[in-house]
Protein backbone atom coordinates (compact mmCIF):
# COMPACT_ATOMS: atom_id res chain seq x y z
CA UNK A 1 0.00 0.00 0.00
CA UNK A 2 0.87 3.62 -1.06
CA UNK A 3 0.22 6.18 1.08
CA UNK A 4 1.12 10.15 1.24
CA UNK A 5 1.01 12.37 4.53
CA UNK A 6 0.61 15.68 3.94
CA UNK A 7 2.61 18.13 6.28
CA UNK A 8 5.86 17.59 8.01
CA UNK A 9 5.36 18.44 11.85
CA UNK A 10 5.43 16.43 14.98
CA UNK A 11 1.70 14.76 13.95
CA UNK A 12 3.30 14.24 10.03
CA UNK A 13 6.24 13.71 10.64
CA UNK A 14 6.21 11.01 13.25
CA UNK A 15 2.91 9.03 11.72
CA UNK A 16 4.74 9.07 8.10
CA UNK A 17 7.59 7.38 9.62
CA UNK A 18 5.95 4.78 12.07
CA UNK A 19 3.53 4.21 8.98
CA UNK A 20 6.55 3.58 6.78
CA UNK A 21 8.09 0.95 9.77
CA UNK A 22 5.73 -1.37 8.89
CA UNK A 23 6.61 -1.93 5.23
CA UNK A 24 4.41 0.82 3.87
CA UNK A 25 5.64 3.13 1.36
CA UNK A 26 5.34 6.78 2.75
CA UNK A 27 5.46 9.76 0.69
CA UNK A 28 5.42 12.81 2.91
CA UNK A 29 4.96 16.46 1.39
CA UNK A 30 5.67 19.74 2.33
CA UNK A 31 5.05 23.21 0.67
CA UNK A 32 8.60 24.23 2.66
CA UNK A 33 11.02 23.10 0.31
CA UNK A 34 14.06 23.49 2.29
CA UNK A 35 12.51 21.56 5.02
CA UNK A 36 11.80 19.05 2.50
CA UNK A 37 15.46 18.92 1.50
CA UNK A 38 17.00 18.75 4.84
CA UNK A 39 14.45 15.60 5.37
CA UNK A 40 15.84 14.28 2.30
CA UNK A 41 19.51 14.66 3.66
CA UNK A 42 18.71 13.26 7.22
CA UNK A 43 18.24 16.39 8.81
CA UNK A 44 15.48 16.25 11.12
CA UNK A 45 13.50 19.40 12.01
CA UNK A 46 12.22 18.93 15.27
CA UNK A 47 13.44 16.97 18.57
CA UNK A 48 11.67 14.06 19.06
CA UNK A 49 13.40 11.24 21.10
CA UNK A 50 13.58 7.98 18.66
CA UNK A 51 12.52 9.66 15.36
CA UNK A 52 15.99 10.43 13.56
CA UNK A 53 17.06 6.79 13.52
CA UNK A 54 13.85 5.64 12.45
CA UNK A 55 13.75 8.00 9.35
CA UNK A 56 17.35 7.37 8.36
CA UNK A 57 16.12 3.93 8.60
CA UNK A 58 13.43 4.15 6.59
CA UNK A 59 14.57 6.37 3.95
CA UNK A 60 17.45 3.65 3.54
CA UNK A 61 14.95 1.29 2.42
CA UNK A 62 13.17 3.63 0.07
CA UNK A 63 9.95 3.18 2.07
CA UNK A 64 9.86 7.02 3.32
CA UNK A 65 10.26 9.70 0.31
CA UNK A 66 10.18 13.43 0.48
CA UNK A 67 8.31 15.51 -1.68
CA UNK A 68 7.09 19.31 -2.49
CA UNK A 69 4.72 18.21 -5.14
CA UNK A 70 1.07 16.60 -4.24
CA UNK A 71 0.48 15.96 -8.11
CA UNK A 72 3.85 13.97 -8.65
CA UNK A 73 2.88 12.05 -5.58
CA UNK A 74 -0.98 11.41 -5.63
CA UNK A 75 -1.52 9.09 -8.34
CA UNK A 76 -0.05 5.92 -7.02
CA UNK A 77 -1.44 6.63 -3.21
CA UNK A 78 -4.69 5.08 -1.99
CA UNK A 79 -5.09 6.77 1.10
CA UNK A 80 -3.61 10.75 1.59
CA UNK A 81 -3.43 11.84 5.52
CA UNK A 82 -3.88 15.90 6.29
CA UNK A 83 -1.82 16.40 8.67
CA UNK A 84 -1.12 20.38 8.34
CA UNK A 85 -0.79 22.53 10.85
CA UNK A 86 -4.24 24.49 11.80
CA UNK A 87 -3.33 27.75 14.20
CA UNK A 88 -5.59 29.42 15.96
CA UNK A 89 -7.31 32.87 14.68
CA UNK A 90 -7.43 36.43 16.73
CA UNK A 91 -10.86 34.84 17.81
CA UNK A 92 -9.73 31.46 18.63
CA UNK A 93 -11.07 29.34 16.12
CA UNK A 94 -8.80 26.97 14.12
CA UNK A 95 -7.46 28.12 11.29
CA UNK A 96 -8.34 25.89 8.06
CA UNK A 97 -6.96 27.52 5.12
CA UNK A 98 -4.00 24.90 5.04
CA UNK A 99 -6.36 21.90 5.55
CA UNK A 100 -8.89 23.01 2.23
CA UNK A 101 -5.86 23.97 -0.06
CA UNK A 102 -4.79 20.03 0.42
CA UNK A 103 -8.66 19.18 -0.82
CA UNK A 104 -8.28 21.80 -3.20
CA UNK A 105 -4.99 20.07 -4.85
CA UNK A 106 -6.09 16.81 -4.10
CA UNK A 107 -9.55 17.41 -6.48
CA UNK A 108 -7.45 18.96 -8.83
CA UNK A 109 -4.85 15.83 -9.38
CA UNK A 110 -6.66 13.08 -8.47
CA UNK A 111 -7.19 10.37 -10.65
CA UNK A 112 -8.89 7.11 -9.18
CA UNK A 113 -10.51 6.27 -5.48
CA UNK A 114 -8.88 7.96 -3.10
CA UNK A 115 -9.33 7.63 1.19
CA UNK A 116 -8.85 11.12 2.10
CA UNK A 117 -8.41 11.03 6.33
CA UNK A 118 -7.79 13.78 8.32
CA UNK A 119 -5.15 13.73 11.20
CA UNK A 120 -5.04 17.48 11.93
CA UNK A 121 -6.70 18.61 14.91
CA UNK A 122 -9.92 20.24 13.38
CA UNK A 123 -13.51 21.27 14.48
CA UNK A 124 -16.27 19.79 13.79
CA UNK A 125 -18.09 19.61 10.19
CA UNK A 126 -14.51 19.96 8.90
CA UNK A 127 -14.82 16.83 7.00
CA UNK A 128 -17.72 18.09 5.52
CA UNK A 129 -15.91 21.00 4.17
CA UNK A 130 -13.05 18.73 2.67
CA UNK A 131 -14.97 16.56 1.04
CA UNK A 132 -17.45 20.04 -0.46
CA UNK A 133 -13.91 20.86 -1.89
CA UNK A 134 -12.77 18.06 -3.08
CA UNK A 135 -16.04 17.82 -5.05
CA UNK A 136 -16.18 20.95 -6.19
CA UNK A 137 -12.48 21.14 -7.64
CA UNK A 138 -13.97 17.18 -9.82
CA UNK A 139 -16.61 19.21 -11.11
CA UNK A 140 -14.50 22.07 -12.47
CA UNK A 141 -13.00 19.06 -14.51
CA UNK A 142 -16.35 17.41 -15.44
CA UNK A 143 -14.90 14.07 -13.36
CA UNK A 144 -16.96 11.62 -11.32
CA UNK A 145 -14.13 9.51 -9.07
CA UNK A 146 -15.13 8.51 -6.00
CA UNK A 147 -13.45 9.09 -2.90
CA UNK A 148 -14.29 8.77 1.02
CA UNK A 149 -13.31 10.88 3.51
CA UNK A 150 -12.47 10.23 7.09
CA UNK A 151 -11.31 11.30 10.56
CA UNK A 152 -8.60 9.95 11.95
CA UNK A 153 -7.26 12.29 15.41
CA UNK A 154 -4.03 11.94 16.87
CA UNK A 155 -2.94 11.44 20.50
CA UNK A 156 1.06 11.98 20.14
CA UNK A 157 2.52 13.63 23.52
CA UNK A 158 5.49 15.61 21.97
CA UNK A 159 8.83 13.64 23.79
CA UNK A 160 6.72 10.34 23.57
CA UNK A 161 5.28 10.63 20.25
CA UNK A 162 7.08 7.83 18.45
CA UNK A 163 6.09 4.98 21.51
CA UNK A 164 2.93 6.53 21.33
CA UNK A 165 1.94 5.63 17.43
CA UNK A 166 3.46 2.71 17.65
CA UNK A 167 1.85 1.41 21.42
CA UNK A 168 -1.21 3.33 20.68
CA UNK A 169 -3.68 3.04 23.99
CA UNK A 170 -6.61 3.11 21.31
CA UNK A 171 -7.34 4.47 17.64
CA UNK A 172 -9.85 6.96 16.77
CA UNK A 173 -11.46 6.37 13.32
CA UNK A 174 -14.52 8.58 12.57
CA UNK A 175 -15.92 6.64 9.16
CA UNK A 176 -18.86 6.99 6.76
CA UNK A 177 -18.17 4.12 4.48
CA UNK A 178 -17.34 0.25 5.04
CA UNK A 179 -14.68 0.56 2.11
CA UNK A 180 -12.75 3.40 4.43
CA UNK A 181 -13.56 0.68 6.99
CA UNK A 182 -11.37 -2.23 5.48
CA UNK A 183 -8.37 0.34 4.33
CA UNK A 184 -7.74 1.71 7.43
CA UNK A 185 -8.40 -1.42 9.36
CA UNK A 186 -5.29 -3.35 7.11
CA UNK A 187 -3.30 -0.05 7.36
CA UNK A 188 -3.27 -0.12 11.23
CA UNK A 189 -3.23 -3.96 11.81
CA UNK A 190 -0.12 -3.75 12.94
CA UNK A 191 -0.44 -1.69 15.60
CA UNK A 192 -3.17 -3.49 17.15
CA UNK A 193 -1.11 -7.00 17.85
CA UNK A 194 -0.57 -6.37 21.47
CA UNK A 195 -4.15 -6.03 22.38
CA UNK A 196 -4.83 -2.35 22.14
CA UNK A 197 -8.06 -1.36 20.24
CA UNK A 198 -10.03 0.46 17.53
CA UNK A 199 -12.12 2.46 18.48
CA UNK A 200 -15.24 3.73 15.59
CA UNK A 201 -17.63 6.03 15.65
CA UNK A 202 -18.93 8.82 12.98
CA UNK A 203 -16.99 11.30 11.41
CA UNK A 204 -18.21 14.36 13.86
CA UNK A 205 -17.57 12.71 17.06
CA UNK A 206 -14.09 11.79 16.03
CA UNK A 207 -13.53 15.54 15.17
CA UNK A 208 -14.65 16.38 18.96
CA UNK A 209 -12.95 13.80 20.46
CA UNK A 210 -9.95 15.05 20.11
CA UNK A 211 -10.59 18.46 21.44
CA UNK A 212 -12.18 16.99 24.38
CA UNK A 213 -9.67 14.93 25.11
CA UNK A 214 -7.11 17.72 25.28
CA UNK A 215 -9.75 19.97 27.08
CA UNK A 216 -9.63 17.25 29.95
CA UNK A 217 -6.36 17.16 30.16
CA UNK A 218 -6.17 20.95 30.38
CA UNK A 219 -8.86 21.11 32.84
CA UNK A 220 -7.42 18.77 34.70
CA UNK A 221 -3.79 20.93 35.29
CA UNK A 222 -5.66 24.19 35.56
CA UNK A 223 -7.60 22.53 38.53
CA UNK A 224 -4.45 21.73 40.14
CA UNK A 225 -2.85 25.36 39.59
CA UNK A 226 -6.19 27.11 41.51
CA UNK A 227 -6.17 24.41 44.03
CA UNK A 228 -2.02 25.34 44.40
CA UNK A 229 -2.74 28.88 44.85
CA UNK A 230 -5.22 27.97 47.60
CA UNK A 231 -2.85 25.96 49.36
CA UNK A 232 -0.56 28.05 49.95
CA UNK A 233 -3.17 30.95 51.44
CA UNK A 234 -4.78 27.96 53.65
CA UNK A 235 -1.60 26.36 55.03
CA UNK A 236 -1.65 23.05 53.01
CA UNK A 237 1.02 21.18 50.52
CA UNK A 238 -0.45 20.91 46.99
CA UNK A 239 1.92 17.68 46.66
CA UNK A 240 0.38 16.33 49.39
CA UNK A 241 -3.07 16.87 47.89
CA UNK A 242 -2.37 15.51 44.62
CA UNK A 243 -0.44 12.11 45.95
CA UNK A 244 -3.90 11.74 48.14
CA UNK A 245 -6.60 12.76 45.09
CA UNK A 246 -4.38 10.46 42.40
CA UNK A 247 -4.32 7.38 44.75
CA UNK A 248 -8.34 7.35 44.06
CA UNK A 249 -8.91 5.63 40.19
CA UNK A 250 -11.12 7.52 39.37
CA UNK A 251 -9.04 10.33 39.34
CA UNK A 252 -5.95 8.85 38.74
CA UNK A 253 -2.20 10.35 38.94
CA UNK A 254 -1.76 11.73 35.77
CA UNK A 255 -1.91 15.21 34.67
CA UNK A 256 -2.37 16.73 38.22
CA UNK A 257 0.96 17.84 39.09
CA UNK A 258 0.73 21.92 40.18
CA UNK A 259 2.97 24.23 38.11
CA UNK A 260 3.59 27.52 36.30
CA UNK A 261 0.89 26.16 33.18
CA UNK A 262 0.23 24.16 30.30
CA UNK A 263 1.72 25.36 27.12
CA UNK A 264 2.38 23.74 24.05
CA UNK A 265 1.25 23.52 20.30
CA UNK A 266 -2.05 21.30 21.56
CA UNK A 267 -3.82 22.80 24.99
CA UNK A 268 -3.41 26.88 24.56
CA UNK A 269 -4.75 26.17 20.65
CA UNK A 270 -7.68 23.17 21.03
CA UNK A 271 -9.44 24.71 24.17
CA UNK A 272 -10.06 27.92 22.82
CA UNK A 273 -11.13 26.65 19.41
CA UNK A 274 -13.47 24.14 21.47
CA UNK A 275 -14.69 27.98 23.18
CA UNK A 276 -14.93 29.08 19.91
CA UNK A 277 -16.70 26.07 18.46
CA UNK A 278 -19.30 26.43 21.14
CA UNK A 279 -19.56 30.25 21.39
CA UNK A 280 -20.41 29.65 17.01
CA UNK A 281 -23.30 27.03 18.66
CA UNK A 282 -25.19 29.59 20.84
CA UNK A 283 -23.54 28.14 24.05
CA UNK A 284 -20.74 29.14 27.18
CA UNK A 285 -18.70 26.79 27.23
CA UNK A 286 -18.32 28.21 31.27
CA UNK A 287 -15.89 25.63 32.51
CA UNK A 288 -13.56 25.33 29.63
CA UNK A 289 -13.34 29.45 29.84
CA UNK A 290 -12.49 29.00 33.44
CA UNK A 291 -9.30 26.91 32.40
CA UNK A 292 -7.99 28.93 29.93
CA UNK A 293 -8.23 31.84 32.22
CA UNK A 294 -6.62 29.95 34.87
CA UNK A 295 -3.67 28.86 32.70
CA UNK A 296 -3.07 32.41 31.56
CA UNK A 297 -2.83 33.61 34.76
CA UNK A 298 -0.62 31.12 36.21
CA UNK A 299 1.99 31.46 34.15
CA UNK A 300 2.80 34.74 35.94
CA UNK A 301 2.63 33.32 39.24
CA UNK A 302 6.13 32.20 39.92
CA UNK A 303 7.04 36.00 38.81
CA UNK A 304 5.11 37.36 41.19
CA UNK A 305 6.83 35.73 44.20
CA UNK A 306 9.81 36.90 42.37
CA UNK A 307 8.75 40.53 42.69
CA UNK A 308 7.36 39.94 45.96
CA UNK A 309 11.00 38.30 47.17
CA UNK A 310 12.90 41.32 45.72
CA UNK A 311 10.28 43.90 46.74
CA UNK A 312 9.52 45.08 43.35
CA UNK A 313 13.11 46.08 42.37
CA UNK A 314 14.60 43.63 40.01
CA UNK A 315 16.60 46.45 38.03
CA UNK A 316 20.21 44.12 36.93
CA UNK A 317 18.96 41.30 39.05
CA UNK A 318 20.81 38.28 37.20
CA UNK A 319 18.33 35.40 36.81
CA UNK A 320 19.59 32.20 35.53
CA UNK A 321 16.95 30.15 34.12
CA UNK A 322 16.78 25.86 33.48
CA UNK A 323 14.49 24.67 31.36
CA UNK A 324 12.85 26.91 28.28
CA UNK A 325 10.48 24.05 26.42
CA UNK A 326 6.87 23.87 27.07
CA UNK A 327 8.09 20.54 28.29
CA UNK A 328 10.97 17.44 29.16
CA UNK A 329 11.74 15.89 25.66
CA UNK A 330 10.60 18.78 23.10
CA UNK A 331 11.93 21.53 21.64
CA UNK A 332 8.85 23.04 20.97
CA UNK A 333 8.54 26.55 22.98
CA UNK A 334 5.06 27.57 21.51
CA UNK A 335 3.20 28.73 24.31
CA UNK A 336 5.80 27.86 26.89
CA UNK A 337 5.31 29.81 29.93
CA UNK A 338 9.02 30.14 30.01
CA UNK A 339 8.77 32.91 27.33
CA UNK A 340 6.53 35.00 29.23
CA UNK A 341 8.48 34.51 32.71
CA UNK A 342 11.91 36.10 30.63
CA UNK A 343 9.77 39.17 29.13
CA UNK A 344 8.42 40.02 32.44
CA UNK A 345 11.82 40.00 34.11
CA UNK A 346 13.48 41.94 31.46
CA UNK A 347 10.30 44.39 31.76
CA UNK A 348 11.48 44.70 35.40
CA UNK A 349 15.05 45.21 33.74
CA UNK A 350 16.47 42.12 35.26
CA UNK A 351 19.32 40.45 33.08
CA UNK A 352 18.70 36.81 31.91
CA UNK A 353 20.53 33.58 31.47
CA UNK A 354 18.85 30.69 30.22
CA UNK A 355 19.95 26.90 29.65
CA UNK A 356 18.06 23.97 27.74
CA UNK A 357 18.72 20.67 26.88
CA UNK A 358 17.73 21.11 23.31
CA UNK A 359 15.19 24.17 23.19
CA UNK A 360 18.22 27.18 22.59
CA UNK A 361 17.99 27.35 18.85
CA UNK A 362 14.23 27.73 18.91
CA UNK A 363 14.41 30.51 21.64
CA UNK A 364 17.08 32.44 20.25
CA UNK A 365 14.48 32.71 16.97
CA UNK A 366 11.89 34.37 19.16
CA UNK A 367 14.40 36.66 21.65
CA UNK A 368 17.19 36.51 20.00
CA UNK A 369 20.29 38.55 22.37
CA UNK A 370 18.10 39.98 24.46
CA UNK A 371 18.97 37.09 27.28
CA UNK A 372 22.03 35.39 27.64
CA UNK A 373 22.82 31.58 26.46
CA UNK A 374 24.43 29.45 28.99
CA UNK A 375 26.93 26.75 28.04
CA UNK A 376 25.38 24.38 30.61
CA UNK A 377 23.89 24.06 33.21
CA UNK A 378 26.03 25.48 36.26
CA UNK A 379 27.49 28.43 33.97
CA UNK A 380 24.12 29.40 33.85
CA UNK A 381 24.22 30.68 37.49
CA UNK A 382 27.24 32.07 37.61
CA UNK A 383 26.69 35.44 40.20
CA UNK A 384 23.09 35.02 39.80
CA UNK A 385 20.50 36.06 42.36
CA UNK A 386 18.09 33.50 41.71
CA UNK A 387 17.68 30.17 39.88
CA UNK A 388 14.37 29.15 37.82
CA UNK A 389 13.79 25.88 37.33
CA UNK A 390 10.93 25.90 34.58
CA UNK A 391 11.00 23.15 32.88
CA UNK A 392 11.76 19.99 34.83
CA UNK A 393 14.35 17.91 32.33
CA UNK A 394 15.96 15.27 33.92
CA UNK A 395 19.17 16.90 34.35
CA UNK A 396 18.23 19.19 36.22
CA UNK A 397 16.79 16.80 39.53
CA UNK A 398 19.55 16.71 41.32
CA UNK A 399 21.21 20.11 42.54
CA UNK A 400 24.39 20.34 43.79
CA UNK A 401 24.49 22.40 46.41
CA UNK A 402 27.78 22.86 47.34
CA UNK A 403 28.72 24.08 43.77
CA UNK A 404 25.59 26.39 43.61
CA UNK A 405 26.81 28.18 46.77
CA UNK A 406 29.89 28.99 45.16
CA UNK A 407 28.89 30.23 42.19
CA UNK A 408 25.37 32.37 43.00
CA UNK A 409 25.41 35.89 44.43
CA UNK A 410 22.15 34.83 46.44
CA UNK A 411 20.88 31.44 47.43
CA UNK A 412 17.89 31.61 46.30
CA UNK A 413 14.99 29.00 44.05
CA UNK A 414 12.07 29.37 42.69
CA UNK A 415 10.69 25.70 41.90
CA UNK A 416 8.21 26.24 39.18
CA UNK A 417 7.53 22.69 38.75
CA UNK A 418 7.62 21.40 42.64
CA UNK A 419 10.80 18.79 41.48
CA UNK A 420 12.73 19.67 44.81
CA UNK A 421 12.09 19.07 48.14
CA UNK A 422 11.74 22.42 50.64
CA UNK A 423 12.86 20.99 53.72
CA UNK A 424 16.35 19.94 51.93
CA UNK A 425 16.74 23.06 49.67
CA UNK A 426 16.39 25.25 53.09
CA UNK A 427 18.56 22.81 55.01
CA UNK A 428 21.13 23.64 52.95
CA UNK A 429 20.85 27.47 52.82
CA UNK A 430 18.54 28.40 50.33
CA UNK A 431 15.60 30.31 50.18
CA UNK A 432 12.54 28.04 48.38
CA UNK A 433 9.65 29.35 46.29
CA UNK A 434 7.32 26.47 44.90
CA UNK A 435 3.64 26.90 43.74
CA UNK A 436 1.41 25.97 46.28
CA UNK A 437 3.80 24.22 48.75
CA UNK A 438 3.61 24.18 52.45
CA UNK A 439 7.38 25.61 52.74
CA UNK A 440 7.93 28.89 51.01
CA UNK A 441 10.87 31.08 51.60
CA UNK A 442 13.87 30.68 54.45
Amino acid sequence: MKIIVVGTGYVGLVSGTCLAETGVHVTCVDIDKSKIEKLSKGIIPIYEPGLEPMVLRNVEKNRLVFSTSMKESLPDAAVIFIAVGTPPGEDGSADLRYVLEVAREIGQHMNDYKLVVTKSTVPVGTSKKIRETIRKELDKRQVKIKFDVASNPEFLKEGAAVQDFLKPDRIVLGLESENAKKILNRLYHPFMLTGHRIVYMDIASAEFTKYAANCMLATKISFMNDLANLCERVGADINSVREGIGSDPRIGNKFIFAGIGYGGSCFPKDVKALIKTATDAGYDLRVMQAVDQVNNLQKEVLFNKILSHYKGDLKNKIFGIWGLSFKPNTDDIREAPSLVIIRKLLEYGAQVRVYDPVAMDETRKILGERVSYGLDVYDTLIDANGLLLLTEWTEFRILNYNLLSKIMKEKTIFDGRNIYEPAEVIEKGFAYFGIGRKVSGK
